[in-house]
């Protein structure tokens, strides 16, 4: 096991408490910085991830962490609830939106289990969950081109407008309705799917 420590207090109990264990290895470093691929390259596998990750760095160490999919099989995390709601929601429910999309097409999202706030000291002001992320054994061509990000940005960017207004800069609303999807639709009501063929469409309207 390779664990990953920033606070240099914590990496201290952690190299006292193992000591002695050679299948025990601390790297003192920030997980924002990790080079995911050379560490599954020395390991001879595809890692497992297991944290509880900072709540204000969940959002981005996420993204990071899939920028190396192809050498992680799944994670499980601990984050806060409201985090893994937005995760494992599905089209035209609240917790729906950005978040939710653009992890979609990389993993396959579970909820696990639920972490009062009474089960910390001192007790945080949020509840928190557990959830697995098992990535997925291919991405579409759409997931990886950057109009993707973009469409989903701009989709979700005022959620009450419609996909019409909302996309003007990148479809019409014939365009939007050539690729299948009705241009009065919102955003929290298409799968990760439709927005690839949206973004699919603005990339052939571009070139």
């Amino acid at each position: 096991m390779t664990a990953i420590e920033i606070d240099r207090d914590l990496a201290a109990l952690l190299r006292s408490r193992f000591a002695g264990q050679p299948q025990f290895v601390l790297q003192e470093a920030d997980a924002l910085q990790v080079d995911w691929h050379a560490l599954a390259a020395a390991r001879g596998a595809r890692l497992r991830l297991i944290g509880n990750l900072p709540y204000n760095i969940s959002t981005p160490l996420l993204f990071r962490v899939l920028a190396a999919a192809d050498a992680i099989r799944d994670m499980h995390f601990m984050l806060q609830r409201e985090v893994v709601d937005r995760i494992v929601a599905v089209p035209g429910s609240k917790a729906y939106g950005r978040l939710t999309v653009m992890l979609a097409p990389w993993v396959s999202a579970a909820r696990l289990l639920e972490v009062s706030a009474a089960a910390f000291r001192p007790v945080p002001k949020v509840a928190s969950s557990v959830v697995r992320l098992t990535v997925r054994d291919g991405v579409a061509d759409w997931a990886l081109s950057p109009l993707y990000a973009r469409v989903v940005a701009a989709a979700f960017g005022q959620r009450r407008k419609t996909l019409r207004n909302a996309l003007h800069a990148y479809l019409t609303a014939q365009q939007i309705a050539a690729a299948g999807i009705d241009p009065g639709a919102r955003a929290e009501t298409l799968g990760a799917a439709q927005f690839g063929a949206l973004a699919q469409a603005a990339a052939a309207v571009l070139h």
